[in-house]
């Protein structure tokens, strides 16, 4: 871990590795900004993503694989299995929308990993003051991720239950609570459609705050082990205290790391079995009893 960038207090360290990179896209607006930083590393590690699978499918071969090539395969039959167990539908969509999610999400969590201080002390050196490296901390960044799932879920709702668009409207109001006669469907489709609504809802912020919670409590906890030498100078590392508690930061963040190599594949997973969970109910249909 690095000590402190500007000899700050512990809290001034803390705060400043929470805070994003924002520009405004209106001046003087500051509902209309984005956070830079965050949408660098998104599409950075997107590019990452889609170059060394893309390099390795034209490498690949019919005969001994490379150990590259044995890796990404054995990661595209992980995903399939878990697609095959839990999408009951027809979409030729489904499974790399699964890889795609898995590898990315597993990629922006992966970023914090990398030693908390070096690429914002590298963005100092451009004039960049402020940089959070992992897009899984940040709000925006999963929501715009869970939105893009639930918008693939629409469609697929809309135009698979049958007649089109209608089918759905009528499995909102007449599920999960279903009546024989017209005045029980009448009576039922309020709480139908109330609890629809909440369900509904409730996809795109379980889905993104799950994330978004793991990981910035993994980020915080990063930082909070920095904290230990924030404000150390070179001669204070080679006293008998600098020394003790070098060492013990450097057990806890190793400890703390490979323990959150769990935590950051774990987060890849559930997001990505959540979105297929949700696109294997919108291509469900339900008969009423």
């Amino acid at each position: 871990m690095a000590s402190g960038e500007n000899g700050g207090s512990a809290g001034d360290y803390i705060s400043h590795h929470l805070v994003n990179n924002t520009k405004e896209l209106v001046e003087g607006s500051s509902f209309w900004t984005i956070n830079a930083d965050s949408v660098f590393y998104t599409i950075l590690l997107a590019a990452i993503y889609l170059l060394f699978f893309r390099s390795v499918a034209k490498k690949a071969t019919a005969g001994v694989p490379s150990k590259t090539q044995n890796f990404v395969e054995m990661i595209l039959g992980f995903v399939d299995k878990q697609v095959t167990d839990v999408f009951t539908g027809s979409s030729k969509l489904v499974a790399p929308m699964a890889l795609s999610i898995f590898i990315w999400v597993w990629l922006m969590n992966f970023m914090d990993l990398l030693p908390i201080d070096l690429l914002p002390w590298l963005g100092t050196l451009v004039g960049i003051e402020y940089m959070k490296i992992v897009p899984s901390t940040d709000l925006n960044i999963v929501f715009g991720m869970s939105f893009g799932v639930m918008l693939l879920v629409f469609y697929y709702s809309f135009t698979v239950k049958k007649p089109v668009v209608l089918g759905y409207v009528k499995e909102f109001l007449t599920h999960p609570f279903a009546a024989q006669g017209w005045l029980g469907k009448i009576l039922l489709a309020g709480p139908n459609l109330f609890l629809n609504l909440v369900e509904t809802l409730a996809k795109p912020v379980s889905l993104s705050l799950r994330l978004f919670g793991n990981m910035y409590a993994g980020e915080l906890i990063f930082i909070l082990i920095a904290v230990l030498t924030v404000n150390y100078t070179f001669a204070d590392f080679f006293t008998a205290g600098g020394i003790l508690v070098s060492v013990m930061q450097f057990i806890l963040a190793f400890v703390w790391a490979v323990f959150h190599i769990l935590i950051i594949t774990l987060q890849a997973y559930i997001f990505m079995m959540l979105s297929v969970v949700y696109m294997n109910m919108a291509h469900e249909t339900h008969e009423d009893h």
